[in-house]
């Protein structure tokens, strides 16, 4: 497969180490760039879930190939998220052309662009990390159970769907924490004179104009790697939202059998997991 020029890449919510991670998904998508820069946008690793028990070589080979691309001339920013928030101690290292950073501001054909993960502005984040913690793990136990009934439904010939985006979208207290988010994180960016402003964090992806009395600003969010499989790419000038869609690559990406036998693969991760 050619690969595609781009000049920035952002990806978001990967958490790798986690059942929902889709890494070959991934490795299909990177594979298929050749970016400038590629902006890791929070919660790449996931270290709040990891267990010695469930990290497959897809997972490695994810870090692997960040590590190739920034080898072969790719700048790449990790901006740290609260699911790897131990990396912050880590903060403004740099190995290579590889950075490890809290935030980042870059200027994009003269228009500034503030890129941070986001959890900054989760409350639930800040005062019950263990709360948090608690919910990840429900989160995960969703992703899990979700992909066994998408595999019976592609048995069946039928549409797969979400059960967390169904539950999500039904619950108007989640929907208004979006909202919500994308307010605060566009005023704060409309208030110091960004243009855009970049995040991770929510699993929504996005790319909205917001406007308030003082001005306006592009709101963009990169989505994630479990449910929605988007990134962001800035080329030329214009921002695109990419949707990854299996058809689009010549590798198959998981065939039902391989999907099986890693669900069989993550019911004995769990059962490890809840003896330890």
């Amino acid at each position: 497969m050619k690969k595609r020029k781009v000049d920035l890449v952002v990806i978001s919510d990967v958490h790798l180490g986690t059942f929902g991670c889709h890494a070959k998904e991934l490795l299909l998508y990177l594979d298929s760039i050749k970016p400038k820069k590629l902006i890791l946008n929070g919660d790449i690793v996931d270290i709040w879930q990891f267990r010695k028990s469930y990290f497959p070589k897809s997972h490695l080979e994810v870090i692997k190939k960040v590590i190739d691309l920034s080898a072969k001339g790719t700048e790449v920013f990790y901006i740290t998220g609260n699911h790897d928030d131990l990396l912050r101690k880590f903060t403004d290292v740099k190995m290579g052309k590889i950075s490890v950073l809290d935030k980042l501001v870059l200027e994009l054909d003269g228009k500034k662009a503030w890129f941070f993960h986001g959890d900054v502005f989760d409350a639930s984040i800040q005062n019950a990390k263990w709360l948090a913690k608690l919910g990840g793990w429900g989160y995960d136990i969703l992703i899990l159970i979700n992909r066994f009934v998408n595999w019976c439904l592609i048995k069946m010939k039928r549409e797969k769907f979400s059960l967390s985006k169904k539950i999500k979208n039904s619950v108007k207290k989640a929907i208004k924490h979006i909202q919500d988010f994308e307010k605060v994180a566009s005023d704060l960016a409309i208030e110091n004179n960004y243009k855009y402003v970049i995040c991770g964090h929510i699993h929504q992806p996005q790319i909205v104009r917001k406007v308030n009395k003082f001005g306006t600003c592009l709101y963009l969010n990169s989505g994630d790697w479990v449910e929605n499989l988007t990134s962001l790419e800035y080329h030329k000038g214009k921002w695109n939202l990419e949707h990854f869609q299996k058809e689009n690559y010549e590798k198959e990406v998981v065939s039902t059998e391989e999907d099986l036998s890693e669900i069989q693969n993550l019911v004995a991760a769990i059962t490890i997991t809840s003896k330890q």
